[in-house]
């Protein structure tokens, strides 16, 4: 389970997603967001807004120009990264002599794939998205690769688990935690539609067949499928596990358009609705029994109030209004974001645990050791989960969304298409981006390489909980290949377009 604060929108490549073309959508999409920040990949995207932030170079290059060297630097980005494959499929990261490769936790070995984002899942979209803009059948090659690892690691239960480990048998239990087995399910849909491939559409089948197996009756997912008789069987909103669920059942539903998908979408929609804490704490906890209650997940996850989630179950019941028009989604809000106001810690944070009845944040380290203050907790836990947050922004984002869809009616952050905006509104996205793709095609390295620079990070001993050791060194990274490949895809869709 990945364990930092993170940012949420409901569906990538889907229906809701806000047209921003920079690097907020690296931590709003759901294939994206759980990508693990480090000191050198921040940086290496700081450098991306920068560039931005003081506008376009001084010698500026027409967009026909500029679009030849988006697409070189496109075909050369995916030639390489799809060479670094392991039967298909990726990591996190990976030293430059790619000795070394890295998921969530200690190095993996020659034989073992992420399926979590920024992983496979996410790559293979990456490719697939440049697909549709430049149909070069090296693209589709590499997406189909990509679905190729994922099919071969699918369980019998239809699901996946975190990692793909090709000498291993296959799991027998499905993870929902971290958009695991959603990213997997999201990116074969979406190839699916694209190819003709009647292997690639009997694992989507199995795979929404098995969503529909794991939804519960009230409509919400667990952590984990079948039932283990401990924590991973409470409905889980932490981690986006169910918001991620609801997104692979409306994309189900637009691609397939199938009654149960629809029933599906809205059942999970009621038990948002349903799950809301009462007044004086209006809020969402992050897990709940089978009885509705807030409940204990791992020893330092307590049964509380949490802002985080609150807030963002308030950004998906927007997005069900937006989608469906039925003002019930919209009930639930305006106690929700007062008491998201109210809530402020005196140092301007939000605790992600705020105790039911007392209001007072809580604490807990491994072993449900309660503490007064982050200052309390262990090294391993004060850098590892995101016990206080900074969610003013992402609150005032949501209280704007909510007056204008209260005053007008409408969603301000439908997702319109390239092909409805205006040749105004895609000037001003293309003056935009220009700058940003100028510093990723700089970046690029004669091998084809995007590389994060000094990064540092943690180091893992096999078995032990981290200790407090860093290393610092360059790196290949998923997340920030994915993010550039997204940058002149987007790009090239809107000179595409402007033409």
């Amino acid at each position: 389970m990945h364990e930092s604060d993170d940012h949420w929108s409901l569906c990538p490549n889907q229906l809701l997603v806000p047209p921003v073309l920079s690097v907020v959508k690296l931590i709003s999409q759901p294939m994206l967001r759980n990508t693990p920040i480090t000191c050198g990949f921040a940086l290496s995207l700081a450098v991306v807004l920068t560039i931005s932030a003081y506008g376009a170079p001084a010698n500026p290059v027409s967009d026909h120009e500029l679009a030849i060297r988006a697409e070189d630097a496109l075909e050369r980005g995916i030639d390489f990264f799809h060479s670094i494959a392991i039967e298909g499929g990726y990591g996190y990261y990976y030293s430059l002599d790619l000795q070394t490769r890295w998921g969530e936790g200690p190095p993996m070995d020659d034989r073992t794939i992420e399926v979590q984002p920024p992983g496979t899942p996410s790559v293979g979209m990456s490719f697939l998205h440049a697909y549709e803009v430049l149909p070069d059948p090296l693209f589709l090659e590499a997406a189909n690769d990509a679905a190729s690892a994922l099919i071969r690691g699918q369980n019998d239960l239809g699901g996946w688990d975190h990692k793909i480990h090709f000498d291993q048998p296959r799991g027998d239990e499905v993870s929902f935690d971290d958009d695991q087995t959603q990213s997997a399910i999201r990116f074969l849909m979406t190839l699916d539609q694209v190819v003709d491939d009647p292997v690639l559409h009997k694992a989507v089948e199995r795979s929404l067949s098995m969503m529909l197996d794991a939804q519960m009756e009230h409509g919400g997912w667990p952590h984990k499928y079948p039932r283990q008789r401990n924590y991973h069987d409470f409905a889980t909103y932490n981690d986006h596990g169910i918001a991620d669920c609801l997104s692979v059942m409306l994309a189900a539903h637009r691609h397939y358009d199938r009654d149960e998908f629809l029933e599906s979408v809205r059942k999970t929609g009621w038990f948002i609705i349903l799950s809301q804490l009462p007044p004086p704490q209006p809020g969402w906890a992050q897990q709940y029994n089978d009885f509705l209650q807030p409940a204990w997940a791992r020893t330092f996850e307590p049964p509380a109030v949490c802002p985080l989630v609150t807030i963002q179950n308030v950004q998906v019941l927007m997005d069900l209004f937006a989608q469906f028009g039925n003002e019930d989604y919209l009930e639930p809000i305006p106690d929700a974001l007062d008491w998201l106001e109210e809530s402020r810690l005196p140092n301007g944070l939000w605790a992600r645990f705020i105790e039911i009845g007392t209001g007072r944040a809580l604490y807990y380290d491994r072993g449900r050791f309660r503490v007064d203050s982050t200052d309390e907790l262990s090294l391993e836990r004060r850098t590892g989960y995101g016990y206080e947050s900074d969610l003013s922004e992402r609150i005032r984002n949501g209280e704007k969304r909510f007056d204008h869809i209260r005053e007008t009616g409408v969603d301000p952050y439908i997702y319109r298409p390239i092909a409805e905006m205006t040749s105004e509104e895609i000037a001003e996205k293309l003056n935009a981006i220009r700058p940003e793709v100028v510093a990723v095609i700089d970046s690029l390295d004669k091998h084809g390489r995007w590389i994060v620079k000094g990064d540092r990070y943690k180091v893992y001993e096999p078995g032990k909980r981290w200790d407090g050791q860093y290393e610092v060194s360059d790196r290949l990274s998923s997340a920030l290949f994915n993010h550039h490949i997204e940058i002149l895809c987007d790009y090239l869709e809107l000179v595409g377009a402007e033409r």
